[in-house]
């Protein structure tokens, strides 16, 4: 494997650990450290014995404290791979699961970071935000669209046009939190879920995330659903190995033995 200069990258079986590892200046990103991460996610997106990834931030105060603005303000080269900040903001084509373990505080791009994976697992002691505009700045790396298709517009709209800080608790009673957890445990909850998930035929998880995302897309449930039948994941899971494995493994009543293929 890679050794990267501003992350770290593990792997637990078909389970790859991503974690920023600038816990100096709270995880924030500068551009070497979003094209690095960049690669990390394409190589995970490639790799076929990698199942699902999680990502969090070295230390326990931060998650990520969003774009290094004195890094900007030194007057830095500033560029963003085209698949966006910590190369998931723009990545519209990725189908296996990511799950952000929250470990303290996730603002501005640390925050459209977690927005950004399909579930957020966050310690009691995270704190998220979009402050961008008390800075002079606007969350355009997907958190003014994503937030307010999660728990809707009047609620996001009170975080965005305040950049109020709103903890773990609230989060979760928002909706865009799935658990929280002891301060110290956002990496170990989110190896539960990722396990949980794992225990699923990945063909099939891929299938799902997919049909959900183009199905957003779409006006009306019934649109989503006659489209469904086209998601090339959809079609994938329909004639790979795991499709027969599945229903082999319920009838001989043994765990599914899943190929991911």
């Amino acid at each position: 494997m890679a050794v990267y200069e501003f992350a770290k990258v593990e792997r637990e079986g078909p389970l790859t650990i991503v974690t920023i590892n600038r816990p100096e200046v709270m995880n924030s990103l500068h551009p070497p450290a979003n094209h690095e991460l960049a690669a990390i996610f394409d190589a995970f997106a490639a790799d076929p014995s990698q199942w699902a990834a999680i990502i969090t931030g070295a230390g326990e105060k931060a998650f990520s404290a969003g774009n290094d603005l004195k890094y900007q303000a030194s007057g830095g080269a500033m560029s963003v791979p085209a698949s966006g900040f910590a190369g998931l903001t723009n990545r519209w084509d990725l189908n296996k699961p990511v799950i952000a373990a929250v470990n303290g505080m996730a603002m501005g791009g640390g925050f459209e970071i977690a927005l950004a994976c399909d579930l957020i697992v966050a310690s009691e002691n995270a704190l998220f935000a979009l402050p961008e505009p008390r800075v002079g700045l606007a969350a355009l790396a997907g958190g003014l669209h994503r937030l307010p298709r999660m728990i809707g517009q009047k609620q996001a709209m009170g975080m965005i046009l305040t950049g109020r800080r709103v903890p773990a608790s609230e989060g979760q009673a928002l909706g865009f939190v799935n658990e929280v957890v002891p301060a110290g445990q956002a990496l170990e909850g989110a190896k539960r879920w990722a396990l949980q998930i794992m225990e699923c035929s990945p063909m099939s998880i891929r299938a799902s995330k997919e049909t959900v995302r183009k199905g957003l897309e779409h006006a009306s449930v019934e649109a989503a659903y006659a489209a469904q039948m086209s998601n090339e994941a959809v079609r994938a899971m329909f004639k790979s190995a795991d499709f027969i494995e599945g229903p082999m493994a319920f009838a001989q009543k043994r765990k599914p033995d899943w190929k991911g293929a």
